[in-house]
């Protein structure tokens, strides 16, 4: 079965997950077969703290691929800033239009 699930990286206290889909019976850090995006927790600043192809993610569920619990809640998220991103897209756009008229 193939899952999509968090791969650790960086260094000692200092978490970084890779969002990678992998064969079931690989390790938690092992080989993968497609990196999808980044999870950074630690994010300060100007740092992105989720970076996730939403619409890979859409294609392995289609072909079966299950997600972890955890991932599950990091596409949710990243979903809802698509759609919020959008909506200001749409305000601003809104906003340029009656200014000119």
């Amino acid at each position: 079965m193939v899952t999509i699930r968090l791969s650790r990286g960086g260094a000692k206290k200092k978490p970084f997950y890779h969002i990678d889909v992998k064969d079931s019976r690989r390790s938690r850090d092992g080989r993968y077969i497609e990196r999808l995006g980044y999870f950074n927790p630690g994010a300060t600043g100007g740092e992105q703290r989720l970076v996730l192809d939403v619409d890979r993610v859409t294609h392995w569920k289609s072909i079966g691929a299950q997600t972890s619990d955890r991932v599950s809640t990091l596409v949710k998220q990243a979903q809802a800033d698509i759609k919020s991103e959008a909506k200001s897209e749409i305000i601003s756009e809104a906003v340029e239009t009656e200014a000119t008229s």
